[in-house]
């Protein structure tokens, strides 16, 4: 295996284990997954080519590899349904319950402004509160389903 080679099945790994991690939603879209792989690959072999360093092209290539994928969602689901509900459910079920909260949760998400300065900012608070109350109603409904 050339090390061209053994670097792109590196950003494979590094994309596919966020997107399991923090993007669930985007985990199995095998056309972005792609369409992020082959921009990477380009932008490394580009970088590499004007004579930038291995570390250099990697840093570069990662920054086209993740872009748009600072702000999780799901990450804000799942600390809401940890903090919030973890007395009315077991811990293995905390992951797949966020999972399905997300869809829920989406019309929520559609009001702001998702940047990756978001979570430090007045409106991250007021998203967390009505993140709770969307789930509270959701499950008062539905049940933990």
């Amino acid at each position: 295996m050339d090390n061209k080679r053994k670097d792109l099945s590196y950003f494979a790994l590094r994309l596919k284990e966020l997107l399991h991690i923090s993007f669930p939603e985007l985990a199995n879209d095998l056309k972005f997954i792609d369409q992020r792989l082959k921009l990477a690959e380009n932008t490394y072999e580009q970088a590499f080519l004007n004579g930038n360093r291995i570390d250099i092209c990697t840093e570069i290539a990662e920054k086209v590899l993740f872009e748009d994928l600072h702000f999780s969602k799901f990450d804000l689901v799942f600390k809401v349904v940890c903090n919030e509900f973890h007395q009315l459910m077991a811990d293995e079920e905390l992951r797949p319950f966020s999972i399905k909260m997300l869809t829920v949760c989406e019309t929520v998400f559609a009001q702001y402004t998702l940047t990756e300065e978001f979570a430090d900012s007045p409106e991250f608070d007021i998203l967390y509160t009505e993140l709770t109350g969307i789930i509270q109603i959701w499950i008062e409904e539905n049940g933990l389903q």
